[in-house]
């Protein structure tokens, strides 16, 4: 039997501190995030989504020009096929949005007469088209489920605005419009985690664009990637108040429970997204009228760190933004998917453009080797 292996390097590590791939998208290097070598920092104070998006892809910012001709560009895909709209008709009203996101996802490379061509120039027509309505899927599907008719994009407006928007029939304020536009900024890349790796995976076999998505949001769906933000909101809607947080962390600890939104794999002192969306949450509170909230969150941060040293995450305050901009809790994920096409496709386009298959090793811990015994002697 081989002898056992665990820690960073090892298999049982889950490949902590294994470069996988090499890319010019994103990196993480103490602790600084960067998208193409601008600072999250200036992106989240700065940049539309729009304009990120262009970076992903292009690894510089747009000029004006570049910058219009993008959003034109998404405007005109935005609108859903027919078809797809039938098909989330017709689903089960209790099915699941991240049940529905990645067969929507599929479904839309049957009306893609490019699906299948694997060159950069239909590659880049294809991320635009899913950069776009990824949103517009999300939006009408919750709009379908909850017995409304969908609300179509309005051009001109942006993707955020337009979320929001399609969401809830009606126009956001300015101000929840660029909170959530800064939160699909902070969410459109992180180098190389679980969902992204997922879709450069199946992008090294030459699958089609659709086919590395459907399999990042298949990694997204689980409950340690794209479900963190939601489980946030539950165990702050059990801490109640900030005046009883003190009380119920006590308890959770000495329950051994691990508190969600709390420390990361690659910050060792503190998300960098998570403090760019406390302030937008400081903004959405002052306009909602919702102080009291995000005391809660600051308070249980405050005693957080104090009680173990952990830093909060960027889904820690990502569930209150969403909560205070009426984002149903089911739709967490979802519109974490929103942003990240942006990433997954930037990455999909960058292995095809250099592709080799992704095939690691696995080390075998199974029985030695054993000979054939026929069936009447077992």
């Amino acid at each position: 039997m081989a002898e056992e292996r665990t820690g960073a390097g090892g298999p049982d590590g889950g490949l902590e501190g294994v470069v996988a791939a090499s890319t010019r998208i994103s990196s993480i290097l103490d602790g600084v995030l960067t998208y193409a070598g601008y600072r999250i920092d200036d992106l989240a104070a700065h940049a539309t989504f729009e304009e990120t998006v262009y970076l992903l892809w292009h690894l510089d910012l747009p000029d004006r020009s570049q910058l219009q001709a993008l959003r034109r560009d998404l405007d005109d895909a935005a609108p859903l096929p027919a078809g797809v709209v039938d098909v989330l008709r017709r689903l089960p009203p209790a099915a699941a949005p991240m049940d529905v996101l990645p067969t929507a996802v599929s479904l839309l490379a049957l009306y893609d007469g490019e699906a299948g061509t694997v060159t950069p120039e239909a590659g880049r027509r294809k991320a635009a088209r899913l950069v776009a309505r990824v949103p517009v899927l999300v939006a009408t599907h919750h709009r379908l489920r909850s017995g409304r008719e969908p609300v179509p994009p309005v051009p001109g407006r942006g993707i955020a605005w337009n979320l929001l928007a399609m969401l809830h029939g009606a126009e956001p304020a300015p101000a929840e419009a660029r909170a959530m536009d800064r939160a699909l900024v902070l969410h459109a890349d992180h180098e190389l985690n679980a969902s992204t790796f997922a879709a450069r995976v199946a992008a090294a076999t030459l699958s089609d664009l659709y086919a590395a998505v459907t399999a990042a949001l298949a990694a997204l769906q689980g409950p340690l990637h794209g479900g963190a933000a939601a489980q946030v909101l539950d165990v702050m809607e059990e801490a109640g108040t900030a005046d009883r947080a003190g009380r119920w962390l006590a308890e959770a600890l000495a329950a051994g429970r691990r508190i969600p939104g709390f420390g990361h794999r690659v910050y060792r002192t503190g998300d960098p997204r998570a403090r760019h969306l406390r302030e937008a949450a400081r903004e959405l509170a002052a306009l909602r009228g919702e102080e009291r909230r995000l005391e809660l969150w600051l308070r249980l941060e405050e005693l957080v760190r104090e009680r173990t040293g952990l830093f909060p995450n960027v889904d820690y305050y990502a569930a209150l933004v969403y909560r205070l901009l009426g984002v149903p809790r089911d739709l967490f994920a979802p519109v974490f998917a929103v942003a990240r096409t942006a990433g997954w496709t930037a990455h999909v386009l960058e292995q095809h453009a250099n592709n080799r298959l992704i095939r690691p090793r696995a080390e075998y811990r199974g029985p030695g080797e054993r000979p054939w015994r026929p069936l009447v002697e077992r």
